[in-house]
């Protein structure tokens, strides 16, 4: 029987573009080169139930969201130390990097975190800014299809201290205004906690036009200054574009 690859490029689009989209852009891309090429191209979307070449945008665009799906902060475990995290306040002894489990810790629910930041007995504050075209966000992606920006951050105290943690997320303009922001509540966990990881996370959506950086910033400190590292603990910090 004749196979597969054997069958006029056309005859394929034609087939291809009887699969629904979702499948198109999340196995068929995968199968070979050829109907990756295909998948990508504009010839097979005008054919699929996009009605219009808005929908066939709509359905590349998620396609391109969902490949390209990754954590866009840098250094989120303190693997490289205090690097790529800017406008840092090292309140009380700093900010310090010590590998999980910690004393008077717990593991972290994931085994490829080794290591987190932990804060002092002043506030200790660290930001990342995410430059969403250097990133390959173009400005008509982030203007029209408005895709989900996903913030999560992992905090913990430990046992014998208590401490406080803060997030902060801001989306900005080209000049930096804010056009929308996330701020949690001052969360306070007391001296005897269960030393356990807590995620923490937030959701952007419907922004409006004009977002172009992502502004990401955590910290927090011990409520008993101690002298020392016994504030909050974070790691795994993440920032995705998603569809």
């Amino acid at each position: 029987s004749p196979r597969m690859e054997s069958l006029p490029e056309a005859v394929l689009i034609k087939i291809l573009a009887s699969i629904p989209a979702v499948d198109l852009v999340l196995a068929c891309r995968l199968v070979c080169c050829q109907w990756k090429n295909l998948v990508d191209g504009a010839a097979l979307w005008s054919l699929t139930g996009a009605e219009s070449q808005e929908d066939a945008e709509n359905w590349q665009n998620f396609y391109f969201l969902s490949k390209k799906r990754k954590n866009l902060i840098k250094n989120p475990c303190g693997e490289e130390d205090l690097q790529h995290w800017g406008e840092v306040d090292n309140g009380g002894d700093g900010w310090k990097i010590e590998e999980l489990p910690g004393d008077f810790g717990k593991e972290f629910p994931s085994e490829e975190v080794h290591k987190y930041f932990v804060t002092s007995y002043e506030w200790c504050r660290k930001a990342q800014v995410i430059d969403l075209r250097a990133e390959g966000y173009w400005e008509e992606l982030m203007d029209t299809t408005q895709p989900k920006v996903v913030v999560k951050d992992w905090y913990a105290g430990r046992s014998d201290a208590g401490c406080l943690y803060e997030l902060c997320v801001k989306l900005l303009s080209e000049n930096e205004d804010v056009l929308a922001e996330y701020k949690s509540e001052t969360i306070d966990i007391p001296q005897d906690n269960d030393a356990n990881w807590t995620e923490i996370s937030h959701t952007f959506s419907n922004y409006g036009p004009g977002v172009r950086f992502v502004r990401f910033e955590h910290g927090g400190q011990d409520t008993l200054f101690w002298k020392g590292w016994y504030g909050v603990r974070v790691t795994n910090s993440s920032v995705t574009v998603e569809p």
